[in-house]
């Protein structure tokens, strides 16, 4: 008897070494499996195209349109993918933003581990 699949993630952030992080940790669990790591929006609505992923985790300010366009553009090419905005930035006005575009949550750069972790997992559930 198998379990659950593994939750596809496509990570997408410019910054390399938050990039860096974000996979890693990804990597080590075991209920994640990582399907993509891009640096730029085009990209990321190309990856999820391709890969169909459950979640993408996207950078709010990234070269080639930003987040709100790289959702848009995600929401489009795949439907069921749920975005979670990634952001240093907790301004109002930055997060709706992103939840006009069609991301289901909003993940602060900087938050634990746990925190990272379960606002994923809550993502590929809803």
């Amino acid at each position: 008897m198998t379990g659950p699949a593994a939750v596809r993630i496509l990570v997408a952030e410019d910054d390399l070494r938050v990039r860096a992080a974000l996979t890693e940790l990804i990597a080590i669990e075991p209920d994640f499996q990582l399907v993509g790591a891009v640096g730029d929006a085009p990209a990321a609505a190309d990856a999820a195209e391709r890969e169909l992923p459950d979640v993408a985790i996207v950078d709010v300010r990234m070269p080639g349109g930003g987040g709100a366009w790289a959702t848009r553009e995600i929401r489009r090419r795949s439907p069921s993918t749920r975005v979670l905005a990634f952001s240093g930035h907790t301004d109002q006005q930055t997060v709706n933003e992103m939840l006009d575009a069609g991301a289901q949550g909003y993940l602060v750069k900087g938050s634990s581990i746990t925190v990272i972790l379960e606002t994923i997992a809550v993502a590929a559930a809803a």
